[in-house]
């Protein structure tokens, strides 16, 4: 559905954006990732058409990005930007017909949407009387009214509780499994890993790192495996191909090592010492969280 293709944005002669390249792909969750000032707002902004590229270009369904795609898209920004002294309902209702809902129209989504989010009772309210996670749902509707195919999402888990959050993020899911495009940036790496089929990292304005979630996971792998034993006592000495990475106990005080093997050939050797000497309970590979390789990925970039 979106094609970035070797974007570039200066403000002034500071470059945000870098040559970045990227592929979405209809009815698909998009994670751009980043550390703060990565460039990534930047980005969102003009993939909502709110700025342009300096150069470059950005595909709507192969054809240049403009404004006459507005009505297809949807913008959260981070930043919220509702009116305080406007009622949740009248807020709604001019968000709505701003994207080109009919006022039939809007009042029935209005009405949908406050209910789906149990927010209905507060329909008559102003805005500067409602929670901060209250007045995240009104933006998170005010976002979704006029039912974009193209839904870009900065933070937005930001300011609700737990229970909140879930049903944002269940809502998400169900977006997608709706046909809905999504493309989402946050710093919580646990939503990327359950949300998102593909991503992209960007660092000082540059692309670091972009694919499939699983496959991005699984190219970090490094012939390391957790291995679980019943005793509590470290072993002695590892096979001399082995190197002991990390040792934790849990909270059954049952020994977790981590071991890193020279050849992946190995393993079932590796296997047969821990069965054999240390009443091995649980053997898996390890996998490095996309936390871990965001970390990664920023310190040496």
């Amino acid at each position: 559905m979106i094609r970035v293709e070797h974007l570039y944005k200066y403000f002034d002669e500071f470059c945000v954006n870098d040559d970045i390249s990227l592929e979405i792909k209809e009815g698909s969750i998009f994670g751009l990732l980043g550390p703060n000032g990565a460039g990534k707002t930047t980005l969102m902004r003009m993939l909502s058409t709110v700025t342009t590229p300096d150069r470059g270009q950005i595909l709507f369904h192969n054809e240049p990005l403009t404004s006459k795609h507005i009505p297809f898209i949807g913008y959260m920004p981070e930043e919220r930007g509702l009116y305080r002294k406007m009622s949740v309902v009248d807020q709604l209702l001019y968000f709505a017909e701003l994207k080109g809902l009919k006022r039939s129209q809007a009042k029935e989504q209005v009405k949908f949407w406050l209910k789906r989010l149990d927010i209905i009772d507060w329909a008559d309210k102003k805005m500067e009387e409602l929670s901060k996670g209250m007045a995240q749902k009104i933006q998170f509707i005010s976002t979704i009214l006029h039912q974009p195919k193209f839904l870009i999402l900065d933070e937005p888990f930001s300011g609700f509780d737990p229970v909140n959050a879930d049903m944002v993020k269940d809502l998400i899911i169900e977006l997608k499994k709706g046909g809905t495009t999504i493309l989402f940036s946050t710093h919580r790496m646990d939503n990327v890993e359950e949300l998102c089929d593909r991503l992209a990292i960007i660092h000082k304005g540059k692309k670091v790192l972009d694919g499939a979630i699983n496959e991005v996971r699984r190219s970090y792998f490094n012939n390391q495996y957790d291995i679980h034993f019943q005793s509590k006592e470290i072993p002695a000495q590892l096979p001399h191909w082995a190197t002991l990475e990390n040792t934790q106990f849990s909270e059954f005080e049952h020994l977790k090592i981590r071991v890193q093997v020279i050849d992946p050939n190995q393993v079932q050797e590796l296997i047969k010492w821990a069965q054999e000497t240390h009443q091995m309970i649980g053997f898996q590979e390890y996998v490095p969280s996309m936390h871990q390789i965001f970390v990664d990925q920023v310190k040496t970039a």
